[in-house]
């Protein structure tokens, strides 16, 4: 991701987060050239519970304004939950109903509880490796009510027009069967109404899979050609 190259975001990040890297599904290498894969970035608090995500590559300005968004609602939401970790859950997740709705017109519910849910290995709402094996739960988004109600038609489709501008720009429906456009971001938001506070071996299958269209997959990164200076005669290639 070219953002993370950038001084501005690499001097916010370094003050306020630790950084690392896992891979989480795979790609070819065909010669020098990379063929498919994606990537996400995730801000967690301290334990592994994701506060945010970004979804997919985005530009240093877009990095930024959304690592900056993550550490001022964080610290917005722990003077008012005042040390109550159920208040600070449920203000993270509002923020995010929130956020969504500024940003492309539509509404959720934040769902500021947890319901139990039993998961084990033959559980269909489980995303799973080739193999077979569970990788990580499928975690449903609150429904989207609709445009917002305080808008005009005209400020919601200003909105609507940017999010169609933006990166994995879609059609969903929403409740009534009105279609309306969300994008790679949106959906984050919709996503962690939900779910923000929940340990990221839980989100990143739904992120990765959902969001981004990837397989969750543990194998290795598969290389066509390993060594580009060489052909399969073992003779060197002249460029």
């Amino acid at each position: 991701m070219s953002a993370l190259a950038n001084p501005e975001v690499g001097k916010f990040l370094n003050e306020h987060f630790v950084a690392s890297f896992q891979k989480v599904g795979t790609f070819k290498i065909v010669g020098a050239a990379k063929q498919g894969g994606n990537v996400a970035s995730y801000f967690c608090a301290p334990d592994g519970r994701v506060l945010h995500a970004v979804a997919g590559p985005v530009d240093a300005a877009t990095f930024l304004r959304e690592a900056k968004w993550v550490v001022d609602t964080t610290k917005r939401a722990i003077a008012e939950s005042k040390g109550d970790g159920g208040k600070f859950k449920a203000a993270f997740r509002t923020a995010h109903a929130d956020k969504l709705r500024t940003d492309t017109g539509l509404a959720v519910e934040a769902v500021t509880w947890d319901q139990p849910e039993a998961q084990d290995n033959a559980d269909a709402l489980t995303y799973r490796d080739p193999t077979g094996r569970p990788l990580a739960p499928k975690l449903p988004p609150p429904p989207i009510d609709g445009p917002d109600v305080r808008l005009t038609e005209a400020e919601f489709q200003r909105r609507q027009d940017a999010a169609n501008a933006a990166p994995g720009a879609r059609a969903l429906g929403a409740k009534g069967g009105r279609r309306v456009v969300v994008n790679n971001q949106a959906v984050v938001h919709q996503l962690l109404a939900a779910h923000a506070m929940t340990k990221i071996e839980k989100v990143y299958g739904t992120v990765f899979e959902n969001i981004l269209g990837e397989k969750v997959s543990t194998k290795p990164v598969d290389v066509v050609t390993p060594f580009p200076w060489v052909d399969r005669a073992g003779n060197k290639v002249v460029r």
